[in-house]
């Protein structure tokens, strides 16, 4: 038991380059981790980490211990798993975080809940750069592309942008059937939490137009998008916003679809988690859920 455990802080020392993090992952001091690590590596007769006062690098003989070391544990985790399979339903605490517009995904984590009460979801609603492995997440769900060789990825659903306005808008400002039209009227923008800046609309460039290269007017800008939903819906001016977060806007009316051939821009919600570990079987089942019903109309 003490060589898993000193094969434990190892590997969370290698995932998160750091002695510090992965003490508070495992609920000791960093010190704690360096002397497992630097008693592994006088019982193994090699140096696994190069050291410095800012960061610990992995040595090629690390970098070969560290596969071994992963295997050992996958395998651990699951034959755990095998007998949790015969016990009852998923169960636990599920570290999750979400970007601001999972506010918007409340109804699909809502069933989930029902559908599997014993387990505890611990929800996390930032747009901010999050290192799961760092932070001891179980997954996060977020767009755009994967650049972290660390995790794996799974597409929950696409979904493609809107321009949106109230039909009394419309009707007390005309309804642009250009993009440059736009100049003309109050546009309603999404601003990204993490840096400030505002989202960029992504109309195609049509003719003369110039699309891409225009600022459009703004009227009013939010960090989330219920907002931006609201101030639309009240008859405040124009929004770009995801189809999926005003479907029901759209099918009653409150809202109209402008100039949708002239949106070139389609994306897509992933679910990520650390390509270290075996798939539990509380994240397995909320990953198949959300990809099954995040988007079912």
């Amino acid at each position: 038991m003490d060589s898993l455990s000193s094969l434990n802080a190892f590997v969370r020392a290698a995932d998160t380059r750091s002695f510090t993090a992965a003490g508070r992952q495992l609920c000791v001091s960093s010190s704690a981790i360096s002397k497992a690590v630097a008693r592994l590596e006088e019982r193994l007769g090699v140096r696994l980490f190069h050291r410095s006062t800012r960061s610990i690098t992995l040595t090629p003989e690390g970098s070969l211990f560290l596969e071994r070391c992963r295997r050992i544990f996958c395998e651990v985790e699951a034959a755990e798993q095998e007998i949790a399979r015969t016990q009852d339903a998923p169960r636990g605490k599920l570290r999750i975080s979400l970007p601001l517009v999972g506010m918007l995904m409340m109804p699909t984590l809502c069933a989930f809940m029902r559908a599997y009460p014993e387990i505890e979801l611990d929800l996390d609603f930032t747009d901010r750069l999050v290192d799961v492995i760092d932070e001891g997440l179980d997954g996060v769900v977020r767009t755009g592309d994967v650049s972290d060789s660390r995790l794996m990825s799974r597409i929950l659903g696409t979904f493609r942008f809107k321009l949106a306005a109230a039909p009394a808008y419309l009707a007390q400002r005309g309804t642009p059937e250009r993009p440059s039209h736009l100049m003309q009227h109050a546009c309603l923008h999404h601003r990204y939490a993490n840096n400030g800046k505002l989202e960029r609309w992504p109309l195609r460039r049509s003719g003369k137009d110039g699309a891409k290269d225009m600022e459009w007017p703004v009227t009013a800008a939010a960090n989330s998008i219920e907002p931006l939903i609201y101030m639309a819906e009240q008859g405040l001016g124009i929004a770009c916003l995801p189809d999926f977060a005003i479907r029901r806007q759209l099918a009653d009316g409150s809202l109209v679809a402008l100039l949708d051939d002239c949106i070139e821009h389609e994306g897509a919600f992933r679910m990520l988690w650390p390509s270290s570990r075996h798939l539990s079987p509380k994240l397995r089942v909320f990953i198949d859920f959300m990809a099954q019903h995040l988007f079912a109309v």
